[in-house]
């Protein structure tokens, strides 16, 4: 990205309030919604809006995550972003280490990945490995101005985003992994990395699915993801198995009309658990039928909105480091918005990819805010490094001019003998 003089006021550091005021927005939503989700009429219909919500146990738990985020937020504000690039590989090889960890823990739909706390609580490291991986390679690829230059760099670029991810992979826990990748994808596009290596791994990605979908399907294989796929070409065959979900979803968005069937009612898909998961990965079928299309399209523009904002906020950061930065967040969580909407729509196959703040989990809610804290952080602290960057591209542009001219003043010699 280059950066002319005219772009130096809107570089400045400063908060931004809306973009946090955005994120609790949808937070306070998602309480709501996960609320909507589990809603028991026998507990709580005559009751307030506050009684319901705490009458449902995900959506008191959600709120507690909500009301303990700023601290969160706090922490990793208050901390020049800078300073986190000496922690980073520590940071980075603590999670690598909870993700191995973790591999031995019990199954919840196939997935070997979270850790039993304490009060039925779990954490999930898979999901701060996301985090992980946005600031090694925010690292990696700002510590030269065309990163994966050398054969050795590239391996050791790539070996940030393939360490975690095949971990990950292993647990069986693919959303998260092609999350990562594309998290992967998109920081080494916007840091400069050759087109070459750009389009080279496009082609081995699209060769590498086609395979594994075509073993798959000449195999015979009953892998619950390929049934997954399977299930999205054509859901009718599948209803009593991977394709109920995804019916049953869309059955729920369509009755919500144009303005929704309102909160908290009685017989409603949501009450009566019509669809799977309603409350975590596809609470997105909770919101269409109970806010309708008006409802689900100011949300989805609340999305656009944050996501644009992070593009604008990183078009107008000069240091590297911090752009990158929010490049990384910005991918994340478009992707989770992208994903988990086109898949309860039914226009993508189903993935374990939760709606950002309005999907019931502390742990992806937690990522999600660490990862918008560090886009506050980048620009409230931004100009700790702008000073640094202007003072080295000056001695990098005037050096070499005067030794130019020293060495024309000495070794030119007009006289005659």
């Amino acid at each position: 990205m280059e950066h002319s003089h005219g772009s130096t006021s809107r570089s400045k550091p400063f908060f931004d309030w809306i973009l946090l005021l955005l994120m609790y927005s949808m937070m306070l939503l998602g309480v709501l919604f996960v609320s909507v989700a589990t809603y028991n009429p026998d507990i709580s219909a005559e009751l307030p809006l506050i009684n319901k919500i705490m009458s449902s146990q995900s959506g008191r738990w959600q709120a507690i995550f909500t009301i303990a985020s700023p601290v969160a937020v706090w922490f990793i504000v208050s901390i020049p972003y800078e300073k986190f690039r000496s922690y980073v590989r520590l940071f980075y090889y603590i999670i690598i280490f909870m993700l191995v960890m973790v591999l031995g823990s019990s199954a919840i739909r196939s997935v070997s990945g979270w850790f039993q706390l304490a009060l039925g609580r779990m954490l999930q490291p898979s999901e701060f490995a996301k985090i992980a991986l946005i600031l090694m390679l925010a690292r990696a690829l700002s510590s030269s101005d065309i990163p994966m230059s050398t054969f050795k760099d590239s391996i050791r670029i790539m070996g940030i985003f393939a360490l975690p991810a095949g971990i990950t992979l292993l647990q069986g826990e693919a959303g998260s992994v092609i999350v990562m990748a594309v998290i992967f994808y998109t920081m080494i596009y916007f840091g400069g990395v050759n087109w070459k290596w750009l389009f080279g791994m496009a082609v081995l990605a699209g060769i590498g699915v086609a395979i594994i979908f075509g073993y798959g399907v000449i195999s015979g294989s009953g892998s619950y993801r390929l049934l997954r796929i399977l299930s999205f070409l054509d859901p009718q065959k599948y209803y009593n198995d991977a394709g109920y979900q995804i019916l049953n979803s869309q059955e729920a968005i369509g009755s919500g009309g144009m303005n929704g069937i309102g909160l908290f009612i009685t017989g409603s898909h949501s009450h009566l658990n019509f669809v799977p998961e309603d409350w975590t990965d596809f609470v997105f079928a909770t919101i269409g039928e109970a806010v309708g299309f008006v409802g689900s399209s100011v949300i989805i523009l609340i999305y656009f909105i944050m996501t644009f904002r992070m593009l604008y906020l990183a078009r107008y950061t000069i240091d590297k480091f911090g752009r990158l930065i929010i490049i990384g967040v910005m991918a994340m969580m478009f992707f989770h918005v992208f994903q988990n909407i086109a898949m309860t729509i039914g226009i993508m196959p189903i993935t374990g990819i939760p709606l950002p703040f309005l999907s019931y989990g502390g742990s992806n809610l937690l990522t999600n805010v660490i990862g918008v804290s560090l886009v506050l952080n980048v620009t409230k602290n931004r100009s700790v490094s702008m000073p640094n960057i202007s003072i080295n591209v000056d001695l990098a542009n005037s050096i070499p001019r005067k030794r130019r001219n020293k060495r024309k003043k000495i070794f030119v010699n007009t006289s005659k003998e």
